[in-house]
This record gives C-alpha cells, sequence and structure tokens, in this order.
C-alpha cells in the first residue's frame, strides 16, 4: 500500500512540475438549465479548432486549462441549444453557463449522454445512460414509469422475467450489481415483489450504467454500477409535478429555500389498488410508498452542500395468514468544496438501511432482518491540464448484518425470542484514477483501487472438525452437513477473517477518423458481501452475508473490446462490443440447501467460478421525427462447482452449467415518432430465449410416495419470451403559455397478449394420478392510463 499512494504522490508531482512551467491558464465553471436550475451532467465544453474539451462532472463542474490565446468555446448538450462564446484567455477565469431546452426536447430520446465526436475519442466504454425524459416516453406495465424496467432495453442487460426484481448485467446475478442513489446503496431495488422499481422518476435527474471498464471509484460488486443522482431542485421558482395512474399516484415538489442560493425537494410516491380490494370481498393488502428528499445550498463561489434522502416501504398482507413488510432508508450529507479552478472535491457521510419483516399471525411470532451501512467517501477530481486529469479518494463502510430474529406476537403464546448471531464487517479503499490524452488519436485511462475488507468479532461463531462445515458422504454420493464441535465467541474488535487486493482498470481509445475509433478495456474487481439466495430473481427474504472464514470474496476479470461510429454528423451512431469475464468464488448451494433462518450458511455451500462472455450491439437513430435504437446481444453465461478433492462430485458432476439468467439471444427494439405538436407514438418490441430450468426426467416409488428425479441443473429452457408495448402521448395543449401544464398517456402493454411463462411446475394430478406440467404465465395484454402535469 505504501508503494501503491508513494508512486500515485510522485505522478501527481511530476505531472504537476511539468504543467506549471508551462504558459496556461484554466476556464473553470458550473453549467446548468435555465429554466430549472439543475446542474448538467455531462455537458461537453469543447474548443473545436483545438479538437479538444471536457466534460461536466456530477455536480455540473468543468474545468480546461489551454495555453493563452483567444478561443471560441462550444457548449453543447442534446436537447438543449448549442452555445458559442468567445473567450479571450490571458489568466484563469470562472464563467458559469445556462444551457435553454431546445424546442423538441421534451422528444429526444438519449441513450449516452455524450453522442458528440469527443465520446469516440474517450476511453470510457460499456457505458449507458438513459435520460428520464426518455424513460418517461417508454410503454411499460399498468403505465408505471420504471427505472429499473427501461435499462433492461439496453444490450447486456436482462433480468429473470416479468414480475421479476432485480436485474442481471452481461451474465452476472443481481446481487453483483452496484446500485447507488445520490452515492448511498439501495440493496432491493424493487417494489411489489420486482413489478416496480423504487426510483420514482420525478425525482431523479441523471442516470448512468457501467458494464464494464468500471473507473476505480467504483468498488465491492463484480457486474455492474447503476449510479443514479436525484434532482437538486429548483433555487429561483416554485413547482409542482406529478402523475395520476391506475396503479399508483406520484407528486414532487421544488423551490426555493434562498432565490439563487438554496433549493429543496419534496417527492412522494404511493400505491392505492389494495383501497379496492374490499370491493370484490378480498382481505389481502399489497401496496408501497417512498419519499424523496433534498436539500441543498451553496454557501459561496467554492462550497456547496446537499443534505438528500429516500425512504420507502412495501407492505404486502393475506388476510388472517401473514404480513410482509420491507424496504430502503438511506441518507447522505455532501460537502463539494474547489479547492482552485483545477481541483474539486467532494466529502459524502451516507447511512443505508435495508429492512424486511415478517409477522405470521397465523404461528404467532414476527420475523425480522436486515443490514445496515455507514460509509465516509472523500473523492478528489484533479483537472491537471488538458491532457490530463485525475481521480483519488478513499472510502470506509461499516457493515452490521442482521440475518433474522424472531420475537413473538403475544407474550403468552409460549414462543421464545430466538436471535440468529448479528454480522459485523468493515471495508476500506484507497483509489486513483488517470485520463491521458498521449496523441491526438490515442487517449487511455487507467488506475487502481486498492480494498480491504475485515470481518469482525461476534459473540458466537461454529467451529469444526478440521475447519470443514461441508462433508461429502463417499457412499450416498452427497453432501452434509457436518455437526460443530463447539462455539467459539469474539469481541467485536477482534478480526475474525481479512483480505486485501489490488483491482486494476486500464481503458484505452484509439481514434481511426472524425467518426470511428476503437475500445478495449480490462477491470479487475472484488466482492465482499454475497446475497443468500437459490432463485433465479431475489425475493425480499433473501439474506446479504459478509465474506469469511468459508465464503471467500468474488474477484471479477473482465476485458472487452468494441468499434463505435457516427454517421452523418451523429445522425446515427454504431456501437459493437465483445466481452468476457471470469469470477472466481462465486458460492454455489447443495442440492437440497436451505437458506432461510439458517444460522450456519457454511454448512451448505461450495466455492466454485462463473463466467460469461458475449457480443452487443447498439444502432441508434437520433435525429429527426423518428428517433430510436436496436440492440442484440449474443452471450453465454456458465458456473462451475467442482470438488473440493478427487473423492468429491462437486456441483453438478463438477460441470460448466448454465446460470439461471443465461440468455443466449436478446433483442429489444425502441422507437418513438412524432405524428404532431400534440401526438407522439412509442414503442418496445422483446425477444429473449427462455431462461434455464431444471426439469424432472423420471420417477420411483417410496412407500407408496412417487420421488422425481431431476436432471442436471439448468439443462432446459422455458420457452422463449416476446412482447410487444405500445403507447401515445397526447399534450392537449403544447404551445400553451400557463403554468398548468398536462399530459395524457395511454398505453398497451403485450399488445398481443402473448402468455410469457414466468416458470413451469410438475406435480401429480390427483383426479387422474398423472404427472402434468403447469405454466404460469404472469401478465397478458395491459391496458392502462396516466396523467401527468406539471405547474
Amino acid at each position: 500500500m505504501r508503494k501503491f499512494l508513494l508512486g500515485s504522490l510522485f505522478l501527481f508531482l511530476s505531472f504537476t512540475a511539468i504543467t506549471s512551467a508551462q504558459n496556461k491558464y484554466t476556464l473553470s465553471g458550473i453549467v446548468s438549465d435555465s429554466k430549472t436550475t439543475e446542474t448538467l451532467i455531462g455537458v461537453n465544453v469543447i474548443v473545436p479548432e483545438l479538437k479538444n474539451g471536457t466534460m461536466t462532472n456530477e455536480y455540473g463542474f468543468y474545468s480546461l486549462t489551454l495555453e493563452e490565446g483567444t478561443y471560441d468555446i462550444q457548449i453543447s448538450y442534446l436537447g438543449f441549444k448549442t452555445i458559442t462564446e468567445t473567450i479571450d484567455l490571458t489568466s484563469d477565469k470562472t464563467i458559469n453557463f445556462k444551457l435553454v431546452e431546445s424546442a423538441e426536447s421534451l422528444d429526444e430520446i438519449v441513450i449516452t449522454e455524450d453522442i458528440e465526436k469527443l465520446n469516440i475519442r474517450k476511453p470510457q466504454m460499456s457505458v449507458n445512460s438513459l435520460s428520464i425524459k426518455t424513460i418517461k416516453q417508454l410503454p411499460v406495465v399498468l403505465g408505471e414509469v420504471d427505472v429499473i424496467k427501461s435499462i433492461t432495453l439496453l444490450p447486456g442487460v436482462t433480468n429473470a422475467g416479468e414480475g421479476s426484481s432485480g436485474f442481471n448485467v452481461r451474465g452476472g446475478s443481481a446481487d453483483q450489481n452496484l446500485i447507488l442513489l445520490d452515492e448511498a446503496t439501495i440493496f432491493n431495488s424493487s417494489h411489489l415483489f420486482g413489478f416496480f422499481s423504487v426510483f420514482n422518476p420525478d425525482a431523479i435527474k441523471d442516470i448512468k450504467l457501467y458494464k464494464g471498464g468500471i473507473p476505480a471509484k467504483y468498488g465491492g460488486r463484480v457486474s455492474s454500477v447503476l449510479d443514479i443522482y436525484q434532482k437538486e431542485g429548483n433555487n429561483e421558482e416554485f413547482h409542482l409535478n406529478g402523475g395520476i395512474g391506475l396503479v399508483s399516484s406520484r407528486l414532487l415538489a421544488e423551490g426555493p429555500l434562498k432565490k439563487g442560493k438554496g433549493s429543496f425537494l419534496v417527492g412522494g410516491r404511493s400505491s392505492y389498488a389494495h383501497l379496492f380490494l374490499p370491493l370484490f370481498d378480498l382481505d389481502n393488502i399489497a401496496y408501497f410508498y417512498d419519499l424523496n428528499t433534498k436539500l441543498s445550498y451553496r454557501l459561496n463561489d467554492r462550497n456547496s452542500i446537499y443534505l438528500s434522502g429516500y425512504f420507502g416501504r412495501d407492505v404486502f398482507s393475506l388476510a388472517d395468514s401473514f404480513t410482509n413488510t420491507y424496504g430502503n432508508s438511506v441518507l447522505n450529507f455532501r460537502w463539494n468544496h474547489l479547492f482552485s479552478d483545477k481541483l474539486f472535491s467532494n466529502l459524502s457521510l451516507i447511512y443505508s438501511d435495508y429492512y424486511y419483516g415478517l409477522s405470521l399471525d397465523f404461528v404467532g411470532f414476527d420475523w425480522e432482518s436486515g443490514i445496515r451501512n455507514f460509509n465516509v467517501k472523500y473523492d478528489f477530481k484533479h483537472y491537471i491540464s488538458d491532457k490530463l486529469k485525475l481521480e483519488y479518494g478513499l472510502n470506509s463502510i461499516y457493515y452490521k448484518f442482521n440475518p433474522g430474529e424472531i420475537l413473538p406476537i403475544d407474550e403468552d403464546s409460549g414462543i421464545n425470542p430466538d436471535k440468529l448471531i448479528d454480522k459485523y464487517a468493515f471495508e476500506n479503499a484507497v483509489y486513483i484514477d488517470a485520463e491521458q490524452k498521449l496523441s491526438d488519436k490515442l487517449s487511455v485511462s487507467y488506475g487502481a483501487r486498492l480494498s480491504t475488507f475485515h470481518r469482525l468479532g461476534q459473540d458466537e461463531i461454529n467451529s469444526y472438525q478440521d475447519d470443514n462445515p461441508l462433508i461429502f458422504n463417499q457412499d450416498l454420493q452427497i453432501y452434509e452437513k457436518a455437526e460443530p464441535i463447539g462455539t467459539v465467541s469474539f469481541s467485536r474488535n477482534d478480526v475474525l477473517e481479512s483480505f486485501a487486493y489490488i483491482e486494476p482498470r486500464a481503458s484505452l481509445a484509439y481514434q481511426l477518423n472524425d467518426e470511428s475509433s476503437v475500445k478495449a478495456s480490462y477491470n479487475r474487481m472484488t466482492q465482499y458481501l454475497h446475497l443468500l439466495s437459490n432463485t433465479s430473481s431475489p425475493t425480499p427474504l433473501d439474506v446479504w452475508t459478509p465474506s469469511g472464514q468459508f465464503i471467500k470474496p468474488q474477484i471479477l476479470d473482465q476485458f472487452a473490446v468494441g468499434y463505435f461510429k457516427s454517421f452523418e454528423n451523429d445522425k446515427f451512431s454504431l456501437e459493437v462490443e465483445s466481452f468476457y469475464k471470469i469470477i472466481e468464488n462465486r458460492i454455489d448451494y447443495i442440492d437440497g440447501a436451505n437458506l432461510i433462518a439458517n444460522d450456519a450458511i457454511e454448512q451448505v455451500i461450495l466455492n466454485g467460478e462463473a463466467r460469461a462472455y458475449g457480443l452487443e450491439v447498439l444502432f441508434r437513430k437520433n435525429e429527426g421525427r423518428f428517433k430510436g435504437w436496436l440492440a442484440y446481444t449474443l452471450s453465454k453465461s456458465e458456473q462451475r462447482t467442482p470438488g473440493r478433492t478427487n473423492q468429491e462430485t462437486g456441483i453438478n458432476n463438477g460441470q460448466w452449467y448454465n446460470t439461471p439468467w443465461d440468455k443466449t439471444h436478446d433483442i429489444t427494439f425502441t422507437g418513438s415518432y412524432e405524428l404532431s405538436k400534440k401526438w407522439s407514438i412509442n414503442t418496445n418490441f422483446l425477444y429473449q430465449t427462455g431462461i434455464p430450468a431444471t426439469f424432472p426426467n423420471g420417477q420411483y416409488q417410496f412407500n407408496g410416495i412417487t420421488i422425481p428425479v431431476y436432471e442436471a441443473r439448468n439443462s432446459s429452457r422455458l420457452t422463449d419470451y416476446h412482447r410487444l408495448d405500445l403507447s401515445f402521448n397526447y399534450n392537449p395543449r403544447p404551445n400553451s403559455q400557463k403554468k398548468l401544464k398536462g399530459q395524457w398517456v395511454f398505453s398497451l402493454y403485450n399488445i398481443y397478449n402473448r402468455r410469457n411463462a414466468a416458470n413451469i411446475t410438475f406435480r401429480e394430478n390427483r383426479m387422474s394420478g398423472r404427472n402434468e406440467a403447469t405454466r404460469l404465465a404472469i401478465f397478458g395484454v395491459v391496458p392502462a392510463v396516466t396523467y401527468n402535469f406539471q405547474f
């Protein structure tokens, strides 16, 4: 670690000395929306004559160092009018720019924020972004705008099917995705068991998905990073907007705390379909609600503070049976400080909590579990010269895991409280990233992240003979739990197990000409947390657990190469990427593993490996009355868990088998056509290979009971998935100058009523005695209407 830090310091001082000796000056400032006052992320600040430029960061800040002279500076952002300003750079200058929305900005479809030629030069790859305006246009089930479902329209991103939670990126599992909301970790991104996501679209400012070439500032997951930022609120005037739908409604208010300096944002959303269930003599309940808040205040030209939060809950109740409650709570305080016109910093203090509760009325007890973390981050962005930018920082996270606790509903019920042992851990990291322009054609990004993880002491932990919690029965050829030989207690200051890894990252872009480039990237990442789930889609019952003596961290190595081209001055664009990744220490479960309320999870798991590889193609049309994209992914996702010795069979006889989220073919088409100023039509079409499944291929009788015999894991598949969605947007008064504006959205989900299989179950028909297969389909055709308003 000392060599890493000394080397980074030497690199920093060397470049600083070189650049300071030259006669150069820095232009810096903030770029924001003139109407909403929101700072804009990813705005291009370009000097066309030099073919050089930069982009604004997550807080709208830019810094550009140039030699002394007079330049035409071009500020451009899709959906806004491009402005050009002549600047005489004879000293360091701070200039803030305000962009004005273009007339057709409401109809823009954006996949990557930066589609200028500068994007061809940047070494960043495997990154997609959807504007919130695009997401609101997409046809969705029940008319509910959904961030998570929207990103599954991008290449390399899928999920386990309708009504499933989470998402899968490049053949990875859902728990391998790091989901951030204003830098705070979201451990469960779904409402109502996966039908909707937890993100209120009205409160969202920016969405970016990293699938590969992930910057060193991110860590802790091995598949992807979904980075979402909330709006800051309008600091000039009060605004109100929202929507009324068939299932839920939402309302968001924003306005100034102090005009021109501070703002607030408060947004709420709630479903209400359960209110109509009594009309049908149903006592069941299923609803969700969430709250987004943010306070922003600019102390002076160099300091700004932010306080943002999210609180959401889901409630599902089955009459006289059980009540299920779960949700996220996050809070983040941030301080932006500008040390100079070249050095920008952000300090974040973050609290995140995921809670799961189950009240079983018919047996008389409550069940609670969850995970909490406290996170401190300090990040720096150093714009050293026009050819070099550094990012470096550190973060520390303290975790508390509550695997489960049983509490009696009635003290006289005779049920004794029972508590699974809490687990604790401490994760730390330092990182440095450099983005450097080596020549007019070649740009590179390189860096590393040093991460450490300490499993802290807990009240009680099992010990086993030969340190082996899982025994292989040679006679039966199966794995069996080992009986603990005792337990050991530790104080919270003790360290049970420690891990330390260096995670190098590198990418490059070589510009073939003004309209095309080739790129390549490599990144290593380490994941210390694991979601205990043996289902294809995460459920609220799943429990997070830390690495330790028996569960090793997952380690990813991913390689990617790509070709990128724009046509007709960026009217069309093409992205082709190929990737290969392999993951060490991917946990797998023995046959018959019980994961719920298991205080000795090491008795049912083995460490294996996983791999995924594929090809992604994305073709898009960015301008004109018709806009949209076509995405295709050809991929393979497998895992393997060989025996620990030559005598053990491992899982699936140690052979590679399909992961539950393997989909060979994935095709999506998304389009939007402006019929008139009042009407627009939007459509999605999806086709995907059916997800892997394990079916019985035989049976035998034992004591009069029919016992099924199953084939090898995931060797069959469900039927292929496909559907077509359609929506119409109607703006009654598009040119109205009134403050109150409305919009109607009429949608049809699964327009040709395809009954896609969510799963297939096998059972014995009690009447005929014959075996039968039953297919469950969640949605047929679903019409919906939503009214959106803005004041």
